[in-house]
């Protein structure tokens, strides 16, 4: 019987000294406590380990009995008196073993957990933990490191809850284990700052390095990754905001919290810390962009941390790379975040404010690329929808170069016939503000927006570009010329259109004309061969499938075929109305003009 062995190794073990206990006593004592455990002889064990005698003994082997004890309080999470039998084990553990042993037991049960058992065993340990690191007195920095680094590996593997229900499900135990950490820190952090205000002692800055590292951690996750909005009506318990506002706590506690909200500061981010460059920097980066996110969009939880005196350009500038490094990411919580600061950053600002020099500045020019691609590429409408919204209200913050330099980049680099259409129908917003400005503008009229029109007023492959592709990018650019026509006579010729209008015509409207009829012609020949096709064979054939974000769609009939061609066709006669109407305004201008040059004559 297994409580017969333990007595039996006691008993052996009470009439030696502690130096005499062999390797092969520790085994014995290991083997026949875990078997106790196992076959529910809970209550021996609490009498072997009570016992006055057996104290030398549980003092110098009792640490070997952590980890059947933590299995054993996870199996009798639902019988009240086992565990109270496990917890009384437990305690006297606690009471009679080397501190430090019992630390590398607890950590060891911590780490070997998984699935269920995983945020079960660190919520059994951590106050325990907490016990027995604060016993180290001096020198527990390294010590209580390692515990939080290895309770967050754990905690890494948990699922973050990110919808409302989830919240407050918290399947995987992950708000529970991150709302236990920070009573778990506070005595840790209390000592800092005791220590700070005295300026005395080495160890706590040792320690303070390590609630750094672990404040920087618990950024990186589960908060980047976390829904740190308010919800209605949800108790602390359920969201993750309250861990973020401690951790935010901690850090302002430590003196920390406006250093690495500015850090970019540290000449043009490309000093880090001493403390960030024993870690990873893309982690380092993360975990700042997201403490970012925290300080300025969620105004710190209600927190007093901020001074008020930073310029709104400083501000933006220090959160630019930290824009950068969200934008990059494709989450939808990681994403939504990038978008929330860089809004936040850009309503700080008055229109207009933005000098040309701080798109030399880290992230002010990629920033803008990357809007871009969350544009086209992201597969959530609402975020696609809000970079839209918040690549115009970026455009605005800048004067009129800036805006000039930036729609040159963005033309270039977009590779997008929507975004180009939008790009160009901003140029055209910038031209009619500077034709009705009394005293003019030096980018959008004249010989710099001449340049801009050469991007514009072109087909990029010339006849052989793929109209129904670049149908966007063609409307807005025949619109543009259209109220170019319209609105700048020849003789004034502001916007140069009348003196380009020999290269617009070569390089744009001709070609234009051309693509049109070959590509009018293609798709009728196309049409005329479904439609044989369908009468030949008197079934619909599905013949043709499409991949949209990934995802093959359902193939498509040929109906359905038919119909994308009639759309096709469509497009062209919208084009070539448009051009069409240009054209006869162009004839019309230069007809009244001649006659006007005559008459003066």
């Amino acid at each position: 019987m297994a409580e017969d062995e333990l007595r039996d190794i006691i008993q052996r073990c009470q009439i030696l000294e502690e130096e005499d206990f062999k390797g092969e006593d520790f085994n014995l004592f290991q083997v026949a406590g875990q078997k106790c455990f196992e076959e529910g002889y809970v209550a021996d064990v609490l009498e072997v380990v009570q016992n006055e005698k057996n104290k030398v003994i549980v003092k110098s082997m009792g640490w070997n009995l952590v980890g059947p004890l933590i299995r054993c309080l996870v199996k009798y999470k639902q019988d009240e008196v086992e565990r109270e039998h496990c917890l009384k084990i437990l305690d006297k553990l606690m009471e009679l073993c080397s501190p430090k042993e019992l630390v590398l037991g607890f950590l060891e049960q911590i780490e070997q957990a998984s699935g269920e058992y995983r945020s079960q065993t660190i919520l059994i340990l951590l106050k325990p933990l907490q016990e027995v690191l604060l016993k180290l007195h001096n020198k527990k920095a390294y010590s209580v490191g390692l515990s939080l680094s290895t309770i967050l590996n754990q905690i890494s593997l948990l699922p973050v809850p990110y919808t409302k229900q989830q919240l407050q499900e918290d399947k995987h135990g992950l708000c529970q284990c991150c709302n236990a950490l920070t009573p778990f820190v506070n005595p840790f952090v209390e000592e800092v700052v005791k220590h700070m205000e005295t300026s005395s002692g080495e160890d706590y800055k040792e320690l303070k390095e390590e609630l750094l590292k672990y404040c920087l951690k618990s950024l990186k996750y589960p908060l980047l990754m976390a829904e740190l909005d308010q919800l209605p009506e949800d108790p602390p318990q359920y969201s993750l905001r309250q861990f973020a506002a401690d951790i935010l706590g901690i850090l302002l506690d430590i003196r920390e919290l406006l250093p690495k909200v500015f850090s970019w500061d540290r000449r043009k981010y490309e000093c880090w810390d001493e403390d960030i460059l024993e870690m990873e920097k893309e982690q380092s980066a993360e975990s700042l962009a997201c403490l970012s996110y925290m300080v300025f969009v969620q105004d710190c939880f209600g927190m007093d941390c901020l001074p008020v005196v930073f310029n709104p350009s400083y501000i933006l500038q220090c959160n630019m790379v930290h824009v950068e490094v969200l934008l990059k990411r494709t989450e939808e919580s990681i994403l939504s975040k990038g978008l929330a600061l860089l809004e936040n950053c850009l309503l700080r600002l008055e229109d207009n404010s933005l000098l040309l020099e701080y798109l030399e500045f880290k992230g002010f020019i990629t920033t803008p690329q990357d809007l871009v691609k969350v544009m086209t590429l992201c597969p959530f409408e609402h975020l696609r929808k809000k970079s839209l919204k918040i690549l115009q209200l970026y455009i605005e913050k800048f004067e009129e170069e800036g805006k000039f330099t930036l729609f040159r980049c963005l033309l270039k680099t977009s590779n997008h016939s929507g975004v180009e259409g939008f790009i160009i129908q901003n140029i055209k917003n910038q031209i009619d503000l500077s034709l009705q400005s009394t005293t003019g503008s030096k980018f959008f009229t004249g010989l710099q927006l001449a340049s801009l029109l050469d991007i514009i007023l072109s087909l990029p492959e010339g006849a052989e570009t793929d109209l129904l592709q670049n149908s966007d990018r063609i409307m807005a650019s025949l619109n543009l010329l259209r109220y170019l026509v319209i609105k700048d006579n020849e003789n004034d010729n502001q916007t140069c259109v009348w003196t380009e209008l020999c290269k617009i015509e070569r390089n744009f409207l001709k070609p234009l004309h051309t693509g049109l009829n070959m590509s009018r012609a293609h798709y009728e020949a196309e049409i005329k061969n479904k439609k044989d096709n369908k009468r030949e064979s008197h079934v619909s054939k599905k013949i043709c499938s499409l991949t949209v974000a990934g995802e093959k769609m359902p193939h498509m009939t040929t109906e359905m075929e038919l119909q994308v061609l009639h759309s096709a066709l469509y497009t062209f006669d919208l084009i070539e109305s448009v051009l069409a109407r240009v054209e006869e305004l162009i004839e019309t201008k230069t007809n009244a003009a001649a006659e006007e040059t005559t008459r003066i004559k």
